[in-house]
């Protein structure tokens, strides 16, 4: 750990605890990480619940929010017994303009972690969803929310190189020219841009596909061939195209998140 740099809360306590007992398949987790994995209790209700003392593991009431638990801790929570071990689960969401991919919003328009809740079955609150990447607050379209951390990582991992397809509607009329230099890649002030698929669907529309995802990448592209983006849709990651109406959501089966995505669900 580089020096000066503050150990994180879960680490000290495992420590002080003296790490969590091995479980069968190897893994574990902090305490309320895990009821928010598995579907039990989002993180901040976990967290309350556990310094109120409404939680036991292995027995004894656990105060601690970063205690090291794993799939083989018996755990209950008001009294009832809850498992921790949870399979990976993935929504498409589309996103509507307005919303942050932030869990606060200072200018009071809201969260889509808030839209997303909205219109989620009671089953389904339990769970601590993350988003997978973000889209801008007057960007549209789709985007992914998981209870499984390691799709965030591979979602947004420069290495894994995975599609995004966007349809922009642009300032002026781009020609084959500004569509050739987006397709060669363009030099930007935080580097090179890797090479893109770009095509036109209308006069002022086009259609560019990245295999990466840098802040504000697909405005600022557009912008510097000419053609400032005036209105953006995400319509599709991967193999997945958005296929639920504005503000609608629906769950993935796992052959969608594995071709679709290149992810292997748990």
């Amino acid at each position: 750990m580089a020096r000066g740099q503050k150990t994180p809360r879960w680490l000290e306590a495992a420590r002080r605890r003296g790490g969590a007992a091995p479980s069968p398949d190897g893994r574990s987790d902090w305490l309320a990480r895990a009821l928010g994995r598995a579907g039990v209790l989002p993180r901040a209700d976990a967290e309350a619940a556990i310094r109120e003392g409404r939680v036991e593991v292995d027995g004894r009431v656990e105060r601690e929010p970063f205690a090291p638990v794993h799939s083989g801790s018996q755990v209950k929570v008001d009294g009832r017994a809850r498992v921790l071990a949870t399979a990976s689960r993935v929504l498409m969401f589309h996103k509507p303009a307005g919303p942050v991919v932030h869990g606060s919003d200072p200018e009071g328009v809201g969260t889509v972690f808030e839209r997303l809740r909205a219109v989620l079955p009671e089953d389904l609150l339990g769970y601590e969803w993350f988003a997978v990447g973000r889209l801008d607050r007057d960007t549209t379209g789709l985007l992914l929310f998981t209870n499984d951390e390691r799709l965030v990582r591979h979602g947004t991992s420069p290495q894994t190189h995975l599609s995004k397809r966007y349809v922009a509607r642009v300032v002026g009329h781009p020609g084959e020219a500004a569509l050739q230099r987006l397709r060669d890649g363009l030099e930007l002030e935080d580097g090179p841009t890797r090479p893109a698929q770009a095509r036109s669907r209308a006069l002022d529309v086009v259609e560019l596909t990245l295999t990466e995802g840098r802040h504000h990448q697909v405005k600022r592209m557009l912008a510097a061939v000419g053609h400032p983006v005036l209105a953006l849709h995400r319509e599709a990651v991967g193999g997945l195209s958005l296929d639920v109406p504005e503000g609608a959501w629906r769950e993935l089966r796992s052959e969608e998140v594995r071709e679709g995505l290149g992810f292997l669900p748990v």
